[in-house]
């Protein structure tokens, strides 16, 4: 037996390493970590390899291979392929490199890099490319990461023609090198594989003949061009030059007016600063661009050039265009007129004076200030309530609720009536996907119809039996929903860009409409996608969050007339970051204040909320950049409930739940499912005796959270049994197996039995022979039987399995040969039991075993296949399910 086992255990260890071997889709990345990184040194000790967090998001490491450049003025590059054959979406760049190492650092993207082996000197004949080389990034001077607006990526892989990432560093002083170390330059690159609605591009308007004389104070550098195309939207800029810059602008001109796109001094970090104003680029217009140079202190001629001792005049612009149009890369190279440059605005001649303080702030980026009034709560000592509120407070799920299943689609919105019952707001059978909107934010999708379903469910807590149901055939995408002291209903729906008041009686015609069906605006009668609302149980006004476009808090009468509204810090000027996506509101009728959940600031901003007074920020690392909804219980001195999201640029923290102190702004505890994961969680609500219900828009589902306290003793209950019934199967095991102990009994005088008759066993004498051979039997029973059945009986299991796997393998490799590829799943999980799991390369896949076999049906195994028919099938509803909500911003009115 042992040896057979350990045969086994053998070949499928063989076969494991067999399969990593097999191709997969990051095979070529793979064999390019193998050959640029084939030495052990700092650099490959700590790179970390492509990182999947999900099956859509992933990062990828482009760095130097370990190089130690020998001359000034060095141009080295690195080719790396897309790990994917698939459409991808680079989304985020974080630059690892120092301005005291690397001069400049590019990112081109094209088919054909001049080598694939190592890296080579692309300073000389040899160049990026053999074909057009399109820049994606640029960095310089230390320059901060840059993170592209939501719903906008580079397209790159599938039929874009970029299928190499090409990473160029110049290394203008290579005096740092004299201690012949090696360099590792480079940069992560976000992706996510989910379609974006809008592609990324880069428009590169530089000088090619600009000439600086020397002790010249002022020398202009001027580049214009007619811009032909579809309608483009700049959302960043970047400046670059040398030493001898001074300050670089661009502008856009149309009909004579100059429209600031960027202005920023080169040097400091040659970062990508968003763009200040939301200007549109469209057919016709001119694209203008100045730099302006000093001669003084040099005293030979300055001329454009590629090496430190030159100059360079370069202004470029990150814009986005709808997909349909997209063109990924334009430039901009014509000198400009001086009849058009006489009406530059002055302040395309002023420099930037650059001092070393503000150098560092930009190198370090802009800290957030914070009052001292806001962080008095933090000096204080605990009170003793949160003393016993710290002390094993936690939330976990219960993993049996509901106890009946609750057909749901995307659950968008939570609420809770005077009873607290849970009212859940969901979608249906309709999802918010990339063709829900276009770019003026209009439904596309009327023509089917409103959601049939009843889209809001009254659940009882305890179970999850739904109560009662209404909601039919009037909503088109449901958003947020809360309850006022009479339990009517106030909802949102982003579709029809309106706010109703229903009654809970589940009447089909609202008590008040606000807003205009299917039409967004910003005025006091229209909304863009409002996101929540809330009541105030005392007055019974209305606060509407708006929402996806208009970055507002609108106030109303209980009538739904209109009152006033308020967007982040226009009531106090110390706090000038305005909304992005109000996404969740929380009234805290203790304290007559009204929060906000501001979902791609990250942050929970409360006001005052009769006047819109700002109060307090909460915003912590943990939210990892995304706070989507927050709720709030008057409990403690009052507890923020909040769950961040994950956004299409890989996920920066985990999802979460969050209870935070409102006072000391502390997080007091965080929890998540154990049975499932977070996906998207889109909404909150704790009910009076601090259960936490969670809605995910993107599992369809509701979670429930209860103290740690409850949870123990529910599961301990219910354990007590599970745990009785081992303990009574042991014991009956051992009564078979073992002796019985022989009582001290008083023995009855013998009575002499007649022949033929049985004497009872108890009354059975044993002969002194028989007695040791009983007793030695007995324990042979005890201890050889018992583990070598138990032994024999969990053994054969495992064996026949790893068997059936082992065959299997075999059976895969006899029918589709060595070279097969197949698809990594994101999953730790690895090994016999990963390929057991269906989680590992080549792993035992029920559903493609059966399919491969004739008189078989795939249906019912879609769900145990590999990452690749997963992503498939999800990618006709991911667009939904996990890419909800798109939230670029929206193509800016034309200011002519």
């Amino acid at each position: 037996m042992g040896v057979l086992i350990r045969s086994v255990v053998v070949l499928a260890l063989i076969c494991q390493s067999h399969s990593l071997g097999v191709r997969n889709p990051l095979y070529r990345f793979k064999r390019y970590q193998e050959s640029a990184w084939s030495d052990l040194n700092e650099c490959s000790k700590t790179r970390p390899p492509v990182i999947l967090t999900n099956p859509f998001n992933f990062s990828m490491d482009i760095r130097m291979p370990a190089v130690v450049p020998t001359a000034s003025e060095s141009y080295l590059c690195v080719a790396v392929p897309v790990p994917t054959a698939r459409d991808s979406y680079v989304v985020d760049f974080v630059p690892h490199a120092s301005m005291d190492t690397a001069h400049h650092m590019l990112l081109y993207g094209c088919r054909t890099p001049y080598s694939t082996e190592g890296y080579w000197d692309c300073g000389s004949n040899q160049g990026t490319c053999e074909d057009e080389a399109k820049i994606i990034y640029a960095w310089a001077r230390n320059a901060p990461p840059t993170k592209l607006p939501r719903d906008v990526g580079f397209k790159v892989g599938g039929d874009t023609r970029i299928t190499y990432f090409v990473l160029q560093i110049h290394y203008g002083d290579v005096s740092s090198f004299r201690d012949n170390h090696r360099d590792c330059s480079g940069l992560t690159l976000r992706m996510t594989s989910k379609p974006q609605p809008y592609i990324a591009g880069m428009y590169l308007m530089m000088s090619v003949d600009t000439v600086i004389p020397p002790g010249k104070k002022v020398t202009n550098a001027d580049i214009a061009c007619t811009y032909k195309s579809y309608p483009m939207y700049p959302f960043a800029f970047r400046t670059h030059t040398h030493r001898l810059g001074k300050v670089v602008t661009g502008y856009r001109v149309r009909d004579g007016k100059w429209t600031l796109i960027g202005r920023q001094s080169p040097q400091l970090p040659q970062a990508f600063y968003p763009a200040s104003n939301p200007v549109e680029i469209r057919y016709g217009d001119k694209l203008a661009a100045r730099c302006v140079f000093t001669g003084e202190g040099k005293s030979t001629t300055t001329r454009i050039g590629g090496t430190s001792d030159d100059e360079m005049c370069n202004f470029y612009i990150m814009y986005y265009m709808d997909n349909k149009h997209a063109i990924p890369y334009m430039n901009c190279m014509e000198t400009g007129k001086g009849d058009l440059f006489k009406n530059i605005p002055k302040e395309a001649n002023i420099p930037i004076p650059v001092s070393p303080d503000n150098m560092m702030a930009m190198m370090h980026g802009h800290g957030h200030h914070t009052d001292a009034q806001d962080d008095y709560g933090l000096l204080q000592p605990k009170r003793e309530e949160e003393e016993v509120l710290d002390q094993g407070f936690h939330l976990e799920e219960m993993a049996d609720w509901p106890e009946v299943q609750l057909q749901l689609g995307q659950v968008s919105g939570l609420a809770l009536d005077s009873d607290d019952n849970l009212v859940i707001f969901h979608r249906g059978d309709h999802r918010w996907g990339v063709n829900s909107f276009d770019n003026r934010r209009i439904y596309q999708q009327q023509s089917l119809g409103p959601i049939q379903q009843s889209t809001i469910l009254v659940v009882d807590p305890v179970k999850g039996n739904v109560l009662k149901a209404s909601g039919r055939n009037m909503f088109y995408l449901p958003h947020g929903i809360t309850t006022d002291k009479n339990n009517d209903y106030w909802v949102t729906d982003v579709a029809l860009h309106q706010v109703f008041k229903l009654a809970s009686d589940g009447g089909d015609k609202p008590l008040v409409v606000l807003g205009q069906a299917f039409e967004p605006g910003s005025d006091k009668d229209h909304f863009c996608q409002p996101t929540d609302v809330a009541v105030d149980p005392k007055t019974g006004n209305i606060y509407v969050s708006d929402g996806y476009c208009n970055a507002r808090i609108l106030k109303f009468s209980p009538e739904g007339k209109y009152l006033t509204h308020w967007g982040a810090g226009s009531s106090d000027r110390r706090k000038r970051v305005q909304f992005r996506i109000p996404h969740s509101l929380a009234f805290l009728p203790d304290k007559r204040e009204l929060c906000v959940a501001d979902r791609e600031n990250g942050r929970i901003q409360c006001f005052v909320a009769e006047s819109g007074e700002f109060v307090k920020e909460i915003k912590k690392d943990e939210f990892g950049g995304e706070v989507f909804a927050v709720s709030y219980a008057p409990v403690h001195g009052g507890l923020i409930y909040a769950v961040n999201g994950e956004s299409a640029y890989g996920q920066s923290a985990p999802l979460k739940g969050f209870v935070i102190d409102y006072s000391t702004k502390e997080i007091l505890d965080s929890f998540s499912p154990d049975t499932q994961e977070f996906k998207m969680p889109h909404d909150i609500v704790v009910t009076r005796d601090g259960s936490v219900f969670v809605g995910d828009a993107a599992t369809d589902a509701v979670i429930k959270f209860v103290s740690s306290e409850k949870a123990e003793h529910r599961s301990v209950k219910k354990g007590g049994i599970e745990v009785q019934e081992i303990e009574e199967t042991e014991t009956f095991v051992q009564t078979q197996l073992k002796p019985l102990r022989k009582l001290p009994v008083q023995q009855p005088e013998p009575v002499p039995a007649k022949q033929g008759t049985p004497t009872p066993l108890q009354h059975q004498e044993e002969t002194p022979e028989e007695k040791p051979k009983a007793k030695k039997g007995s324990m042979q029973a005890a201890q050889g039987v018992s583990p070598a059945i138990v032994t024999t009986l969990l053994l054969i299991p495992l064996v026949v399995v790893i068997a059936i796997g082992v065959f299997i393998r075999w059976r895969k490799t006899r029918m589709y040969g060595d070279d097969c590829e197949v698809k990594l799943e994101p999953s730790s999980s690895g090994g016999i039991l990963g390929k057991l799991r269906g989680k590992a390369g080549g792993g035992l896949n029920l559903g493609n075993f059966f399919a491969s076999h004739k008189g078989y049906s795939r249906k019912g195994f879609d769900r145990l296949s590999t990452e690749g028919s997963d992503q498939e099938k999800d990618d006709e509803e991911a667009t939904d399910s996990e890419n909800e909500e798109y939230s670029a911003p929206p193509p800016p009115i034309s200011s002519s």
